[in-house]
């Protein structure tokens, strides 16, 4: 059975095709990275249009020399996302529906980044916590059972990449802003900015970054001439914040909640330094620690092929739209 899936929920074209007996058979991926930089954030529009432009090439990269006649199933991104761009995905699906006679499942792209880390083995093992961190979520979630899942904590305003690259354009840094924030702390002392963290002792799960990204914003304003040590040192010292505040948080669902195992996802668990402290606790409280590759902690087509192989059962011949820019994991 081969499910194909379709991912342009914000700025990466993506397609895979996912074989329940092989695995993943095929993936394509394209970044507009480059050409969002110059605004220090994605441009919907832009996005879309991209997303129009691509979709073709992409579809048929990740095809290889497998006949569109052996896809059972069509999986893509349904939200939540930029509903611009979620429409381009679905249209394309819809499409491919009818062309090729095939099943849509609709999926939620938060769910698929919560099963990204089985795409390798197949073998799920529940219940588990995952910590999604990412430029649009930062949540804890409680996955009691597939199709079971309890938000814990989540930010209560900027997502954690979302903060990474604002304090990035702040001290002159390019985008996206969490490699090159952890790029140039190497060379930074975490200690020479006391920067707060916010919500650190409250009794819930949830997180605040807008008053760290002030914090850094009243500092940058206080220098009068920035150069690269200055500059290193405010990225570490905020990278070492970030970091600090996401591990007491789930160390605290961790306990309260008995989980032995974690999953880690999202393009900013990508992060070294998070990952190190993420390592640290494993060790500390006996717990399993689990990891997409790198390629599939960002957005990527391979987890909603395989989220859609695990939904088979879902599938419909429905052509209406089930676009939406926001839906929860809980609903």
């Amino acid at each position: 059975m081969i499910t194909l899936g379709i991912e342009t929920s914000c700025d990466e074209t993506a397609i895979a095709l996912y074989d329940s007996d092989k695995g993943l058979v095929g993936e394509s991926v394209f970044s507009q990275i480059e050409l969002h930089s110059e605004y220090g954030g994605v441009i919907p529009e832009l996005a879309s249009r991209d997303h129009c432009q691509r979709i073709i090439q992409i579809y048929n990269q990740a095809l290889g020399a497998i006949d569109p006649s052996e896809i059972d199933y069509i999986a893509y991104t349904a939200g939540p996302g930029l509903l611009g761009t979620l429409l381009i995905g679905e249209n394309f699906a819809q499409g491919l529906a009818i062309a090729l006679n095939k099943p849509l499942i609709p999926v939620n792209h938060l769910e698929a980044h919560l099963m990204a880390p089985f795409l390798s083995t197949g073998d799920i093992s529940f219940p588990f916590l995952t910590l999604l961190v990412s430029g649009g979520h930062s949540l804890i979630i409680d996955v009691e059972a597939f199709n079971k899942y309890k938000i814990l904590g989540q930010s209560r305003d900027d997502a954690v990449g979302e903060a990474f690259d604002k304090v990035a354009k702040l001290i002159g840094l390019g985008y996206p802003g969490g490699p090159e924030i952890e790029k140039i702390s190497k060379n930074g002392d975490f200690k020479k900015f006391d920067f707060p963290q916010p919500m650190l002792h409250s009794p819930n799960y949830d997180f605040s970054f807008s008053g760290l990204k002030t914090a850094v914003l009243y500092t940058v304003q206080g220098i009068q001439e920035m150069d690269n040590q200055i500059q290193a040192d405010i990225a570490a010292s905020f990278q070492h914040v970030v970091t600090e505040v996401l591990i007491k948080k789930v160390t605290k669902a961790l306990e309260d909640t008995g989980r032995k195992s974690i999953v880690m996802t999202g393009g900013v668990a990508a992060n070294k330094l998070l990952r190190d402290k993420i390592t640290v606790l494993r060790d500390k409280l006996n717990i399993n620690v689990l990891y997409p590759p790198l390629a599939h902690c960002t957005d990527n087509a391979a987890m909603v092929a395989y989220l859609g192989s695990l939904k088979y059962d879902q599938a419909e011949y429905n052509l209406f739209s089930q676009a939406r820019p926001r839906w929860s994991l809980e609903s």
